[in-house]
């Protein structure tokens, strides 16, 4: 096994982490209760959210740097930091490199999200799934070997990250519904002051 299918076996590990990253995501934004619902106990959500995350941000930035110890790729650190003039596949490897700095954002943003404030945020986070998708596309069209291999999809790896693509896929509809099924929220108005009773004088 030379790096580069080390690096190919990271990219696998790193789409794992950010899917199961995004379904818990979208569970707490659902309110789920793994105490009343499955798996019927106390799961810090939040906490297994927070570490994929950051996991998935160390794999998917120690996946290019891999590359660097092949003596055939020919792939030196500005490739990878910036490659749109890398020797193989530029273009696909800027999707990637896309990604790894959204996922970066993403991450550095949620670690100060309380001095951001929950509304920009929650805008902010949303990037999660601009990201997935040039991961996806990134994970799709590009070749594990570096040879410039016609695509093969039905390839294991290919097979296994098209199946990560449609389980999100399938989340976000579901989330979707959800949504759109919810009542609308309650507009509060402030209270009106009573008038003030005028006495009478005897």
């Amino acid at each position: 096994m030379d790096a580069i299918d080390i690096s190919g076996d990271v990219a696998i590990v790193a789409i794992t982490l950010l899917t199961v990253n995004i379904l818990l995501g979208m569970l707490m934004s659902i309110k789920y209760n793994p105490v009343r619902s499955w798996p019927h106990r106390r799961v810090n959500t939040l906490k297994l959210h927070n570490w994929t995350g950051y996991l998935a941000l160390a794999a998917s930035a120690i996946h290019p740097l891999i590359i660097l110890l092949s003596s055939t790729a020919k792939f030196h650190l500005i490739d990878i930091v910036y490659p749109i003039n890398a020797p193989k596949q530029p273009w696909i490897n800027t999707l990637g490199a896309g990604a790894l700095y959204l996922l970066a954002f993403v991450v550095i943003t949620s670690y100060f999200r309380f001095d951001i404030g929950r509304f920009w945020w929650k805008r902010v986070h949303y990037a999660t799934y601009a990201l997935f998708v040039l991961y996806a596309f990134h994970a799709i069209l590009t070749d594990p070997t570096l040879k410039d291999a016609p695509l093969d999809p039905l390839d294991a790896e290919k097979v296994y990250v098209e199946l990560c693509i449609l389980v999100v896929v399938i989340a976000t509809v579901l989330r979707a519904r959800f949504a759109l099924r919810q009542p609308a929220p309650r507009v509060h108005r402030p209270k009106q002051p009573r008038p003030a009773r005028r006495r009478v004088l005897a």
